[in-house]
């Protein structure tokens, strides 16, 4: 694993960790009547963060969802061909994605879209995640064009 994937494990770990434990302190608030204000807000931030980041990790290591059960019984060029098939459709699926998330984003930008409670700035976890797509899409076009190995 390279330093750059280390830290991306790390992030992206210490963020899902804090979301949980977010996520139980709040309920153990409700229960005692001494409620977390904004853990709603808080464990957003910190699943957003672990899930882009296991998009990138996901297809730096090209284990992306794929349909194994059609995919595993084809050997040489056929094999090639559907995986190169399943790439671009990753690499239109993960555009589409990010064209929306650029509408919104350019839609929203002027406006103070902030959380309620503790005026988390979205517009800055929206670009987190658009970078993520950005990275996620430049590795499928690098992965569609390298050279196939039957």
């Amino acid at each position: 694993m390279t330093r750059a994937q280390t830290i991306m494990v790390w992030t992206g770990g210490t963020a899902l960790v804090t979301a949980a434990s977010l996520n139980v302190l709040a309920v153990i608030g409700r229960h005692t009547g001494l409620p977390l204000k904004g853990a709603i807000e808080l464990v957003q931030v910190g699943v957003l963060v672990a899930g882009s980041l296991a998009l990138v990790m996901a297809t730096l290591a090209r284990n992306h969802a794929r349909v194994h059960l059609i995919l595993d019984r084809l050997t040489g060029t056929r094999r090639v061909v559907a995986d190169r098939i399943c790439t671009a459709l990753s690499i239109v699926f993960y555009l589409l994605l990010l064209s929306g998330s650029l509408w919104l984003a350019r839609d929203l930008w002027g406006s103070q879209e902030v959380s309620e409670l503790l005026d988390v700035p979205w517009r800055w976890m929206r670009g987190f995640l658009n970078a993520a797509l950005v990275v996620v899409i430049a590795l499928l076009v690098r992965q569609l064009t390298e050279r196939a190995k039957p």
